[in-house]
């Protein structure tokens, strides 16, 4: 969700307001997928590199992660979305780290669009992450055995292991990279840039990312497979 710093510069205002309207991009978006009957949503909030940016900066961004998850929630619950919060979450303040434990466990019953927030993630951390947790679990006697590391064993520990890897991947904000998000399950997506700032992402801007991704040919590395699904 690039282009929050830019859509205030242009019109004069602090970054803040920037992040403030993407927080309103963020609710349009699922809204449109639960129009669409798109059933996995997965944002990239705050990347680990993101704590690099100005003290400032981070505080108020801080702050707004908090309100917006004791803000929404209820509006989370009323269209059915299941939220999940993942990364390296010990990062976080306390009042930030109780705020995502009760977001997650006041949805966690619905069903009808599974929202995922990464904050303080990396796709590297991730696969990382999950490589050493396989480790962990091996007995001793195997420890030394590289025949352990298998795909289906570390994508078992990934942090969205919940879910079915990308179909469409959409950067806002006319970049031309994924920013180490989500690696290992991004590895078919679809890619699909965009000029628009995340601010000013709306449904018909999702709604156009879609149409696109329609007319894709997905291989897989074979012959080609009909596109059958759109989630985001």
């Amino acid at each position: 969700m690039d282009g929050n710093g830019r859509w205030a510069t242009a019109r004069r205002l602090p970054r803040v307001a920037g992040h403030k309207q993407g927080v309103e991009a963020v609710r349009a978006t699922i809204e449109s997928c639960g129009r669409l009957g798109i059933p996995y949503l997965t944002l990239f909030a705050f990347s680990s590199e993101n704590w690099q940016r100005p003290v400032d900066e981070v505080s108020t961004l801080m702050r707004l992660f908090v309100t917006a998850l004791q803000r929404e929630v209820g509006k989370l619950i009323d269209h059915g979305v299941r939220l999940r919060i993942v990364g390296e979450r010990g990062a976080f303040g306390s009042e930030l780290q109780h705020a995502m434990r009760s977001a997650e466990e006041r949805t966690q019953h619905n069903h009808r669009l599974n929202l995922t927030i990464c904050a303080s993630y990396g796709g590297r951390w991730d696969i990382v992450n999950a490589a050493r947790a396989v480790l962990a679990r091996t007995p001793a006697e195997r420890a030394g055995d590289p025949a352990i590391l298998t795909e289906d064993a570390l994508a078992r520990h990934l942090q969205l292991a919940f879910a079915p890897d990308l179909d469409l991947l959409i950067r806002t904000g006319g970049e031309q990279r994924i920013s180490n998000f989500l690696l290992w399950q991004a590895a078919y997506a679809e890619l699909y840039f965009t000029d628009v700032l995340w601010p000013d992402f709306n449904g018909a801007t999702l709604e156009a990312a879609v149409q696109w991704y329609l007319t894709r040919e997905r291989r897989f590395g074979r012959v080609g497979v009909p596109v059958v699904a759109a989630h985001a």
